[in-house]
């Protein structure tokens, strides 16, 4: 009987604790995705190795589908958010927004709808940015990294400008596309990630 009881009692708290563990979610495109390398090597597993290092006791949903515009973003956000209930969200979206030469001024609107939503749900925000090839044209590129410094700040959310700093300029960290960082980029992706991530994943003093 005391067994019995035993068994019930861990039972009842293996769901607790899994409901008790905060989630990180990433809703990004092919960059956050794991594109052209072993996923076991992306920059957002090695997040999930940071964390375990750092005992920061976090589920991580990576929700990147290679491809995905902040439309598509905005489309699958409302089931992520309902299903997941993260604590963190990372939105890495708008990259392809850009390759496209999709309008600006949707691309603003759009990611103003992920991180309000975002928001709303009670989950805190990190937004990453990165630069466009050179071949789009200073105005454009000048243009499309301002709407997420505008995004970022209208919300009041941090922003990493560029997650490929020091990166999209080495031909030898990226993929023969010139798009895609290789897996040995990926660690410096995290870097330049990481420290304004991290103050968002510690609670704050009181």
């Amino acid at each position: 009987m005391i067994r019995l009881l035993l068994i019930a009692a861990l039972s009842l708290c293996a769901p607790l604790t899994l409901a008790a563990t905060p989630t990180l979610l990433v809703l990004g495109d092919s960059l956050s995705a794991g594109y052209g390398i072993d996923r076991e090597r992306s920059w957002v597993r090695l997040l999930e190795q940071r964390l375990e290092q750092e005992a920061l006791a976090y589920r991580t949903v990576n929700a990147s589908v290679s491809g995905e515009t902040t439309a598509g973003g905005l489309t699958r956000l409302p089931a992520l958010l309902e299903r997941h209930r993260p604590a963190v969200v990372i939105i890495e979206l708008g990259a392809n927004d850009g390759l496209r030469g999709l309008s600006l001024e949707r691309l603003h609107a759009n990611l103003d709808a992920l991180i309000t939503q975002t928001q709303a749900s009670g989950s805190r925000v990190l937004l990453l940015g990165v630069r466009l090839p050179p071949n789009y044209g200073a105005v454009y590129t000048d243009r499309f990294q301002a709407v997420f410094r505008e995004a970022a700040a209208a919300h009041a959310v941090p922003l990493v400008a560029e997650m490929l700093r020091g990166i999209a300029e080495d031909r030898a960290l990226m993929q023969a596309d010139g798009l895609h960082p290789t897996a040995a980029a990926q660690a410096r992706i995290l870097d330049n990630v990481w420290p304004t991530l991290h103050p968002l994943l510690v609670p704050p003093r009181h």
